[in-house]
């Protein structure tokens, strides 16, 4: 059974495809999202909802927003340990996996996983990396606005249509062009910005408070910063409902109130709103599509419930979007489809997916100019953007001088014609044997763009037949395989808790990070602490459990008292 997983930047899901369809499976607290925070207390792991409260009692030992960095070399200081986001990411697929496996009552060994169609090489390898720390074999990769479409395409079999995913999740927005027909998912083109998402959106309305109350953020403690989050989040789902959104918090020994408005709000996020035009604009030009030739316009991801991106939706296509599916649930549910087609379940025997790669890839080259000099540094593309995959192209390339003893395949992603402005990937280094001409020194590239999104370099040096292969950029970007066996035995050290205790530690996290915000129900809160963690202490299952839904109506009562 392979399983799919939407590991994402606010929130993860997990599911499963069967003969009745895709389901996802809850957390131990009943809900399907599992926020991807991670908390360490002593070698024990909390991961979620527990977590995430733990931002405000323990922010420095808690860390969230993780995805942002996979594919980099940055590491989060928790506690006494450095983790690097692949380590991060494969605390939350533990977890995950623990939740489908009670769910399934069996072990889950292999996994699709979705990301982002504009996810760069150094990006997906890193999911991979994550996958292998949780103990899992990731099947395939499946993009982010591909799989949503999958799911919508299920429902939709029989039809043709011409449809825009648009993705804008916690971190990263997609803009994925298809076709559906007959059971066919066939993507045309694919754009998308891997640094624009909802928690842009809330920096937006963060900085706006800072300049209201005339002092930035560096002057607040982690602790109050953190709570400060908490509360612009509320303030900013309570706008994707239109009208006004007020908040009064603590801050510095002050008590602050501030308000605003939805328009205002939308004003203030003009700027990330151009960003999402260029690569909706970018992709229909791939494409050759004009707003007319599109049937449907989706919209998936949670940030997707501003109203302010349907409004932009809208402007550019003189239509209003749809959202059949859940937005938060989208993706999870086409990559759980997506596992059921590589398990070859029989249910989906007639359908087929197509997807295309989102950026060229191609190789550094010189040229000659007007003087007759050589100058470096021009990008040569072999695989140009939104070609269908898996994909294979080969271009041949010639040495400069007849002195020249190797060629050095330079391998860039991008799409400017100088490479100083594209990500490079690697390098093959070619040794040249000994020629009579320049022209005789002839080196064969070729580039494999697999349905993972991962690219395979080849070069073959004409005269001689020898094959060399890409060397990825190692440093300290990627882990090796000594690296990764190293995490995986410090990984299994840290203790996920076990499901029936989840609850329990959800609450206590809960009833901490309200101690943190609210002077006036210090009290209350110390007295509910300690009579909870005695009826843990008795390890009466009755007791406990009577005693948590007590309490769960109390601080539900208590919140709505901000």
């Amino acid at each position: 059974m392979i399983v799919g997983i939407d590991l994402g930047t606010t929130h993860s899901l997990i599911g499963v495809h069967s003969a009745e369809g895709p389901r996802l499976f809850p957390n131990p607290h009943g809900d399907l999202l599992t926020p991807s925070v991670v908390s360490l207390d002593g070698k024990q792991v909390l991961v979620g909802q527990p977590a995430r409260d733990r931002l405000v009692s323990h922010p420095d030992h808690t860390v969230a927003t993780f995805k942002r960095w996979m594919g980099t070399d940055r590491e989060t200081r928790l506690g006494d340990g450095l983790y690097r986001p692949e380590e991060l990411s494969a605390l939350v697929l533990r977890s995950l996996l623990a939740d489908a496996e009670a769910a399934l009552g069996q072990p889950v060994r292999e996994a699709v996983i979705s990301v982002p169609a504009y996810f760069s090489d150094a990006q997906r390898k890193a999911t991979r990396t994550a996958g292998m720390l949780a103990g899992i074999r990731v099947e395939r990769l499946i993009n982010e606005p591909t799989a949503a479409a999958l799911a919508y395409g299920l429902q939709r079999r029989g039809e043709y249509v011409k449809v825009m995913v648009l993705d804008l999740g916690g971190g990263t927005f997609d803009v994925s062009l298809l076709e559906l027909f007959e059971g066919i998912v066939e993507v045309h083109a694919s754009a998308g910005d891997n640094y624009l998402g909802g928690e842009d959106f809330l920096q937006v309305l963060e900085h706006a408070f800072h300049r209201h109350r005339g002092i930035g953020r560096s002057a607040l403690p982690a602790r109050e910063l953190a709570q400060l989050g908490r509360n612009l989040e509320a303030m900013k789902r309570e706008l994707s409902g239109g009208g006004q959104a007020r908040m009064q918090i603590q801050l510095d020994g002050n008590e602050h109130h501030w308000a605003i408005d939805e328009s205002a709000f939308s004003l203030l996020c003009e700027p990330l709103l151009q960003r999402m035009r260029a690569p909706v604009e970018r992709a229909m030009r791939d494409a050759k599509l004009k707003p007319d030739d599109l049937d449907e316009i989706i919209l998936v991801g949670g940030a997707v419930r501003m109203p302010m991106i349907s409004r932009m939706v809208t402007r550019m296509f003189g239509r209003l979007p749809l959202r059949h599916l859940h937005p938060d649930h989208a993706i999870a549910l086409g990559t759980a489809i997506a596992g059921g087609l590589k398990a070859r379940d029989e249910s989906l025997e007639e359908v087929v997916m197509t997807d295309v790669c989102p950026y060229t890839l191609g190789t550094q080259v010189s040229r000659e100019n007007a003087e007759g000099e050589h100058v470096a540094g021009f990008f040569h593309p072999i695989i140009p953007r939104n070609s269908v995959v898996p994909v294979s192209r080969e271009d041949h390339f010639y040495a400069m001088s007849e002195t020249q003893d190797a060629v050095s395949i330079d391998v860039f992603q991008g799409e400017s014609p100088m490479v100083a402005n594209n990500i490079k990937l690697g390098e093959v280094r070619v040794p040249l044997s000994p020629r009579k001409s320049d022209g005789d020194a002839c080196v064969k590239v070729r580039f494999t763009y697999d349905v993972d999104g991962l690219l395979h370099v080849e070069a073959i040096e004409e005269s001689s037949g020898k094959r060399h292969e890409l060397v990825l950029l190692q440093g300290q970007m990627q882990m090796d395989d000594a690296q990764i066996a190293e995490r995986i035995a410090a990984l299994a050290s840290l203790k996920i808790h076990p499901r029936e205790e989840q609850q329990n530690l959800a609450l206590v996290a809960r009833m901490e990070r309200l101690y943190e915000e609210r002077l006036d129900l210090r009290s209350r809160l110390q007295d509910c602490l300690a009579g909870f963690r005695n009826s843990i202490d008795s390890q009466d299952r009755q007791r406990v459990e009577e005693h948590r839904s007590r309490l769960e109506r109390i601080l539900g009562e208590l919140e709505l008292q901000r």
